[in-house]
């Protein structure tokens, strides 16, 4: 309300001389500043009553040109939503979901999808309403019924949800780990690119009973469900294989190592031993036994085999040549076949 300024009126005593002069004409200039006073009286009455009626006047004019503090509680603008908390379109509802690992409740915070499906009350099959990569994500959607879907890699969780106005925070738990891969001879770490595995669930009599994913490269992280896993390195592209079982415990990743014996052989087709290799030579690699483990064309390709026994077939323009050569695990070195 419009606080109107308080104005004190100041009166001026009147002082009266004495002069000598008769009691006659001193009553009569008595009388006459009485009736002044009197009169100035009146008029200053008038005077604060025309002041007052103008501010009652000006005072709506005044009010719109004046800030007016409401007061504790009085009309206060809504408070801004919380930083981070993003406030949900009308209509809508905030619900903002989150992943922990199942066993020690830590926060997951990389490698998840989210799939939000809605559930209908006629039994109709669920549809996809909305999706994100992020972490913690926050999706607005109408009240109703959900199912929270969250992957992490071949792992999942799920949760049901009744989603209200007032918005909802939930968490799914994920009972996963993961696993990282590589391969050595000895004790040198194999090179990345020359490795492949292969992850399988053992089932009963089986060990490779499912394959869950193939050519996974090394240090790749595998994120899986919890349990033990058949793993099968391959390393080149021919027999050098080994296979292990590795267990995967939940919120954890595994390193795993797996040691192969194996080596890298230059084939070389020449005249004499240590001369220089024909271009163009078929080669083939074949166990002791008959079964052809490797085939090649060049003057000197490279073959990764597994330490054992084997037979090289050299054939150049139509004459075939062969010998017999051992592979030591770790022993690179060129095998020479001679054309004679």
């Amino acid at each position: 309300m419009l606080e109107l300024e308080h104005f004190q009126a100041k009166w001026t005593p009147v002082r009266v001389k004495k002069m000598r002069q008769t009691k006659k004409a001193e009553d009569f200039r008595v009388s006459w500043k009485r009736e002044n006073a009197s009169d100035d009286f009146e008029a200053g009455r008038r005077l604060a009553r025309v002041v007052f009626a103008m501010a009652v006047l000006l005072a709506p004019a005044l009010a719109g040109a004046q800030a007016v503090d409401p007061g504790p509680g009085a009309d206060a603008p809504a408070p801004a939503p919380l930083q981070g908390q993003p406030v949900a379109p009308n209509g809508l509802a905030r619900l903002s979901v989150s992943a922990q690992f199942a066993a020690d409740r830590k926060p997951i915070r990389s490698g998840l999808n989210w799939r939000v499906l809605s559930e209908s009350a006629d039994g109709t099959s669920s549809r996809i309403v909305a999706r994100s990569s992020e972490p913690e994500p926050a999706f607005s959607l109408p009240s109703g019924n959900y199912v929270i879907h969250a992957g992490y890699g071949f792992a999942s969780g799920t949760k049901r949800v009744s989603l209200g106005q007032q918005g909802l925070r939930d968490q799914v738990q994920i009972s996963a780990g993961a696993l990282s891969l590589a391969g050595s001879i000895g004790d040198a770490p194999i090179p990345a690119p020359l490795l492949s595995f292969s992850v399988f669930v053992p089932l009963q009599g089986n060990s490779e009973g499912r394959l869950i994913t193939s050519g996974a490269k090394a240090g790749e992280i595998i994120r899986l469900p919890e349990g033990t896993y058949h793993v099968v390195s391959t390393y080149g592209d021919s027999n050098a294989i080994q296979r292990a079982d590795v267990k995967v415990e939940t919120g954890k990743v595994t390193d795993a190592t797996l040691h192969h014996r194996a080596a890298k052989v230059t084939l070389k087709l020449v005249a004499s031993a240590g001369g220089e290799a024909f271009a163009g030579t078929a080669f083939s690699v074949l166990t002791p036994g008959g079964d052809v483990i490797r085939e090649a064309i060049g003057a000197f390709p490279q073959v990764i085999l597994a330490e054992g026994d084997y037979v090289l077939i050299a054939r150049q323009e139509g004459q075939v040549y062969s010998r017999d050569f051992k592979v030591e695990s770790g022993s690179d070195r060129d095998i020479e076949v001679l054309a004679k």
